[in-house]
């Protein structure tokens, strides 16, 4: 099955690369405020669901772009090219993302970024392999000298001011906070030690479902504001060594409002 995930993701990735060249002709559809869809995104989704249909004709698929299709107890969730933003501007963060889930527990994970060709991947009980190289969470024991990742809350504005204060609560004890707009990458860069830590406000799981378990073989722990594993279902996430999750929680928890809990 992750053979056949990892042509899956090869193959969308090729397309994403080839419509790179022309991002002025692609034909871009508003989906809702500040999100957008591009015949490349429905293309590579396409071919990701084509490749995975042909070998598990009876799994079925959480997309993005086409939604849900019923199958049996797997479902293959699915982001054809998070970083859409990025991609329409020609800013090099982006990457294709894809799950699998059986009956509800995370199974396979890919994660692949086209630009650099490096490819995160990760079976259930067998570690997170980055181009086939093992890798692991960082262990910090403070916030001091972090990297942490995080991503605006820029579809709806209602958690702006909780975010803001989160964000004040974590920058000044840390190295940075970085935002670079493909959350499959940035988790994915936790599971690598690139990040040392994680968290967003209204993820989708298409967004997510891959790094999760990326991170979950490379030894971090994810849990949603109420220090629960109900982040699908929330949106909400924290991400990182158990330590640097404890900490980070602790910086947050101050400003969450009880919509977020």
């Amino acid at each position: 099955m992750l053979n056949i995930a990892i042509r899956a993701a090869r193959n969308a990735g090729d397309i994403i690369q080839r419509a790179s060249e022309n991002v002025g002709q692609l034909k871009i559809n508003f989906k809702t405020q500040n999100d957008y869809v591009t015949e490349v995104d429905r293309m590579a989704e396409q071919e990701i669901i084509n490749v995975i249909h042909t070998s598990f004709p009876n799994h079925g698929f959480l997309a993005e772009e086409s939604g849900k299709q019923s199958g049996d107890d797997y479902v293959w969730i699915i982001d054809p090219l998070d970083g859409t933003t990025n991609f329409l501007h020609g800013f090099p963060v982006y990457a294709v993302s894809i799950a699998l889930q059986h009956k509800n527990k995370l199974q396979l994970a890919v994660v692949y970024d086209p630009l650099k060709d490096e490819l995160f991947t990760a079976e259930k009980g067998g570690g997170a392999m980055l181009n086939n190289r093992k890798i692991r969470v960082t262990q910090p024991n403070s916030l001091k000298g972090a990297l942490i990742g995080t991503g605006f809350p820029f579809k709806s504005k209602k958690n702006l001011a909780a975010y803001l204060g989160m964000f004040s609560a974590l920058v000044g004890d840390t190295a940075g906070i970085r935002r670079a707009g493909a959350a499959a990458l940035d988790l994915a860069y936790v599971a690598s030690g690139r990040l040392d830590g994680f968290w967003e406000i209204g993820l989708q799981p298409w967004d997510m479902a891959a790094g999760i378990l990326l991170i979950q073989e490379a030894g971090g722990v994810l849990t949603d504001f109420s220090f629960k594993d109900q982040y699908f279902q929330s949106g909400n996430l924290i991400a990182g060594s158990p330590k640097m999750h404890q900490l980070m929680y602790k910086a947050i928890e101050p400003h969450l409002t009880d919509n977020l809990r």
